[in-house]
């Protein structure tokens, strides 16, 4: 630990700071940035007053403190281009629809009905602009693939991204925006004209040689299972893995192999480290080698597309490599800092991304867990000792992620030491034999009995995860963990951690505190669940209405049982309330709920004859009816129209309720209608 540079430290921390007060509050841009230019005029003020005695004192540390602040603040503002007048959204718009020229930046996974793509907006209605789109090409028989750096023009309506409509459904709109996307286009391929197809930005090279290497694979005889995991795992390309295989490394606890992380990249390094160590024997030889290994991981970096997590590992990985080539020594938990201050530096927003968040967890837990569990058993002999290392990595990887991965996904995997000691060891396989395949892929000398066996090996390994994911009484679903519990529990594993080192009491003393503070937060968020609610759930073509008493949940709906055993907003809601018990039943059409009187109206519109003043109207299945003579009628105070219905119909009856001056609550616009 003496080789803990707490100096890098500190200032991350405070780069970090300053990134989190820019997300979460509204502070002027100009301000700040006048603020730290003085701060830093401050500063070389005091350098120069003190010069020898400037460690002894503590205001020059407090200062640099505050202007790592201002720095964090500024570097997330800078990324924002909403501040930028020549953003799309400040210039004039003529319309609902507007010319405009993008061009392609990433591909994502595409979903039922369309191609989906990340852009940049390069001209706004005829004036030159800048920006980010999402767009969404409809899928038909004559459309291709766009390509990144293709130039298009189209003439159409922005529309804004969806908000979530259920509750703790996943904000993709708040997702998109952490990547400057703001609104989304709905094109087709007749609505679109392509300008160019040329490269020129490195990241369209480097999809031009993902393309070519997809087709020399193709060509070779490689089938679309195997050509998904090679993307994924040598590519950093994950848009075209079936969903199922993908649910299966997900269930299995393996799916962090699909990402590619410290682990890819340092077993890259260790096979370059091989493959270059005669360059040493050259006069500049510790010079050149360390040149070649970082310049090729970064470019391994671009082609895998610079993720969170690739982009983490390399940052770390070049560090380490630049450390040996100057014969320095080196310590993990500063070289993971010093790329964490530079990433966070150059992009923010990666601070929010779940992927960066995980790897330098599980790098955490590696390095500082894994060698605590590791002594508890130190074998004799190798054939013992090399499962048990891997084992004990695995153990202390999840030991530094499952805290946020129970927050962020809810489930946890309990087989996944037995599916991580298989293909752990044999990843190290997978990757070498598959830059292999790749190189003689793009020489055009790919001789079949290759394609085969290595074809074997990834059907093997997709087999053998399938097998593992089957058993689903060892995956533990709908977990609920809030953001408190998850900061709690990294303080428990960090006293624990201190409570073996020093064996004092007043660490041990923490730990037992930290304990009883997770408890006490469980029992804290069951009180806050302890009420209840009536909640009218968006679901398209459907009509759900749920009735929450404390941590029960009656359920009325019309789904089938497959239907309802995947629906997704019944889960969200069930996690985040903390639901025990759900029961369920059949639609009805009044609904009686704290003194408020809910009236559902379905497709056989009936209404008259009844004898009491509804304060709610819930319209379903698309009624025909006259809404002017059911208002004057009933004489409700809110009229509900849930997913169910005709677009025409919620149309119509908009603008009959505005008419009426009666609020009018859509599900599919508004979201899930909620009474506490």
């Amino acid at each position: 630990m003496k080789l803990l540079n707490f100096t890098i430290i500190k200032l991350t921390i405070c780069l970090v700071m300053g990134i989190l007060l820019a997300h979460y509050l509204k502070l002027d841009f100009h301000t700040i940035l006048y603020a730290t230019i003085g701060l830093v005029l401050l500063i070389g003020v005091y350098w120069l007053a003190l010069k020898s005695k400037i460690n002894r004192s503590p205001y020059f540390g407090i200062l640099a403190c505050f202007c790592m602040v201002g720095i964090g603040i500024i570097s997330y503002h800078l990324q924002d281009e909403t501040l930028r007048s020549k953003h799309y959204i400040h210039l004039n718009s003529s319309g609902n629809y507007n010319t405009i020229v993008f061009q392609i930046k990433e591909r994502l996974k595409p979903d039922t009905y369309n191609e989906k793509y990340i852009a940049a907006v390069k001209s706004f209605n005829d004036e030159e602009a800048l920006g980010h789109l999402l767009i969404n090409i409809k899928k038909d028989s004559v459309s291709k693939r766009l390509n990144v750096d293709d130039l298009f023009l189209t003439s159409s309506e922005l529309k804004v991204i969806q908000k979530p409509l259920n509750p703790y459904q996943f904000d993709y709109s708040k997702y998109l925006e952490l990547q400057q996307v703001y609104h989304q286009l709905y094109l087709d391929s007749a609505t679109i004209l392509q300008l160019s197809d040329s490269k020129s930005t490195i990241y369209g090279y480097a999809d031009a040689l993902r393309t070519t290497i997809n087709l020399k694979l193709i060509e070779a005889g490689f089938e679309k299972e195997a050509l998904s995991i090679m993307n994924a795992l040598l590519l950093g390309q994950r848009q075209t893995i079936d969903k199922s295989i993908y649910n299966n490394y997900v269930n299995s606890g393996t799916i962090h192999i699909l990402a590619v992380s410290g682990l890819h990249v340092g077993i890259i390094l260790w096979i370059l480290n091989f493959i270059f160590s005669p360059l040493l024997y050259l006069k500049h030889g510790n010079f050149i080698r360390p040149f070649i290994l970082v310049t090729i991981l970064w470019s391994f970096a671009i082609i895998a597309g610079l993720s969170p997590s690739v982009t983490r590992a390399v940052s770390m990985f070049s560090i380490i490599s630049i450390a040996m080539h100057l014969k320095r020594r080196t310590n993990i938990y500063n070289t993971l800092v010093i790329s964490a201050f530079v990433i966070l530096l150059v992009e923010p927003a990666f601070l929010f991304a779940v992927g960066f968040q995980m790897s330098y967890l599980a790098v955490l837990g590696i390095v500082s867990v894994q060698p605590i569990i590791y002594k508890l058993w130190q074998p004799k002999y190798w054939i013992l000792d090399k499962p048990w290392q891997i084992f004990t990595v695995t153990l202390a990887a999840q030991l530094g992620v499952v805290p946020i991965s129970l927050f962020y996904f809810h489930q946890f995997p309990g087989l996944f030491f037995i599916s991580n000691l298989v293909v752990i060891p044999f990843l190290g396989l997978i990757l070498g034999f598959g830059l292999l395949v790749i190189a003689f892929a793009l020489l055009g000398f790919l001789p079949k009995p290759i394609v085969d066996i290595y074809s074997f090996i990834i059907d093997s390994l997709n087999n053998f995860i399938a097998w593992v994911a089957q058993f689903e009484s060892f995956l533990f679903r709908d977990i609920p963990f809030t953001l408190l519990q998850v900061i709690v529990s990294y303080l428990i594993v960090l006293a624990l951690i201190q409570v073996y080192k020093f064996r004092n009491f007043k660490w041990t003393a923490m730990s037992l505190i930290a304990i009883i503070g997770l408890q006490g937060v469980y029992f804290y968020n069951k009180q806050q669940t302890q009420y209840e609610a009536l909640v009218i759930f968006n679901k398209s073509r459907f009509s759900m209405i749920g009735i929450k008493t404390n941590n029960k949940l009656t359920l009325f709906h019309n789904l089938d049982s497959v239907q309802f055993q995947s629906n997704q907003a019944i889960k969200n809601y069930k996690v985040g309330e903390s639901i025990d018990l759900i029961t369920t039943d059949s639609l009805q059409s009044v609904y009686i709920y704290k003194n408020n009187i809910i009236l559902a109206i379905d497709s056989l519109a009936v209404y008259k004859g009844i004898s009491f003043r509804p304060n709610y109207i819930l319209l379903r299945n698309s009624p025909r009816l006259n809404l002017n003579r059911v208002i004057d009628s009933l004489k409700p105070d809110q009229i509900i129209a849930d997913a169910s219905n005709y677009k025409s119909y919620l149309k119509r009856w908009k603008a009959t309720c505005e008419y009426k001056k009666i609020p009018f609550h859509q599900t599919n616009e508004k979201g899930a209608f909620i009474i506490k």
